[in-house]
């Protein structure tokens, strides 16, 4: 198929008035998150996986006036873009998306959270730059799956942790670290980057979503407790 925003492409891949269709929630969501502080300055996005078709959200675009026409679409086996608008650049977070697709995800969601991001500091401060990002005994954990193959979300005793990886000058460099942050710490349905933000990651898109939300609490709480000189762990 040939690779260009042609309108026979779009009536196959993103035309359609259901609310929950990828290219249509896509531009929900990144509206939704730039109401959080998330996806500001074109930073951030989010792709879903429908099927063998991943959907992914252009890079440096604002990411809260996106309309589907906007949206790329990739081939899941052969990662050959069927639907690439001529006007927009793919983004650089496509690697690291294909990363948790290859893993089993049906949601990625990449944010610019400050709080993600000051957390990021904090455990390199406080530990070093080899921790992770650990809690405990907090409700909002009961937001987060256990892990890869396992049924049911962590408990309020459970510890929550977070691997972090160094950012890089360019996003796409990142995958080579993110996926070995993936496989050492399998039960992870994120991976914090430093100085940068976060990588969430869901079975869909409301397990993504949720997760995403759950945790952009938890940093935020995790900070102000440090302020206070509140242990996060026992």
């Amino acid at each position: 198929m040939a690779e260009n925003g042609g309108t026979d492409l779009d009536v196959q891949f993103i035309h359609s008035h259901d609310p929950e269709h990828p290219a249509n929630l896509i531009c929900t969501l990144c509206a939704k998150f730039y109401g959080l502080g998330w996806v500001t300055g074109t930073g951030g996005g989010t792709s879903i996986r429908h099927g063998d078709h991943i959907y992914i959200a252009p890079s440096g675009v604002q990411k809260e006036l996106m309309k589907p026409t906007d949206m790329f679409v990739m081939d899941f086996n052969t990662k050959a873009y069927l639907r690439k608008p001529q006007t927009h650049k793919p983004s650089a977070c496509t690697p690291l998306f294909l990363a948790a697709f290859e893993r089993g995800a049906g949601c990625c969601i990449h944010t610019h959270s400050q709080w993600a991001v000051l957390v990021t500091l904090l455990v390199e401060r406080d530990s070093s730059k080899d921790a992770l990002f650990e809690i405990e005994e907090l409700e909002q954990i009961k937001g987060i799956g256990k892990g890869r193959g396992k049924s049911g979300n962590l408990g309020y005793f459970d510890r929550l942790r977070i691997p972090i990886i160094e950012n890089t000058a360019h996003e796409e460099d990142l995958r080579e670290s993110l996926e070995a942050a993936i496989e050492k710490y399998p039960d992870s349905y994120a991976v914090l980057v430093r100085r940068h933000g976060i990588y969430v990651w869901g079975d869909n898109v409301h397990k993504a979503k949720t997760q995403c939300e759950s945790l952009d609490y938890i940093f935020q709480l995790a900070v102000e407790m440090k302020k206070l000189g509140l242990p996060w762990t026992k």
